[in-house]
């Protein structure tokens, strides 16, 4: 009959993996209730979370952040959000440079004072990190 051998599994895996890859956009609150592994599994899955940040933004990030950037997703405090996305989606932020005239940010699109003035906004090992036009957790 024929020469082919199709295996329709491998098939199906391989679509499955494209399919994952574009990932979803999930909106949440970030305030300790959610398992940090949770977001941990989300951003693993491609998808790419927006989270309300409700406390102290180091201390609730810090159980997933090092494990998202380990993984070499990308973290960013952006007003009162943070922003996570996995492997292979970076954070644009370029068109915040042009914020210059824009109220509580300052020319750069930062928000707030001078780089490092205040704890989400100083690096350490798994708080946020500025990065140009935002706050990278």
């Amino acid at each position: 009959m024929s020469d082919w051998d199709l295996d329709l599994r491998d098939a199906e895996a391989k679509m499955d993996e494209a399919f994952a890859a574009a990932g979803d956009v999930v909106l949440g609150v970030l305030d300790g209730t959610t398992d940090p592994e949770a977001w941990v599994r989300s951003v693993d899955y491609g998808n790419t979370l927006v989270l309300s940040i409700e406390g102290d933004l180091n201390e609730l990030a810090a159980p997933f952040a090092r494990d998202v950037k380990d993984m070499d997703g990308e973290l960013m405090h952006f007003r009162g959000f943070l922003v996570v996305t996995p492997p292979g989606v970076s954070i644009d932020t370029d068109r915040l440079s042009d914020a210059g005239g824009d109220e509580g940010t300052d020319g750069d699109g930062r928000t707030g004072g001078e780089e490092g003035s205040d704890d989400e906004g100083s690096p350490d090992s798994d708080g946020p990190e500025e990065k140009s036009g935002g706050e990278e957790a």
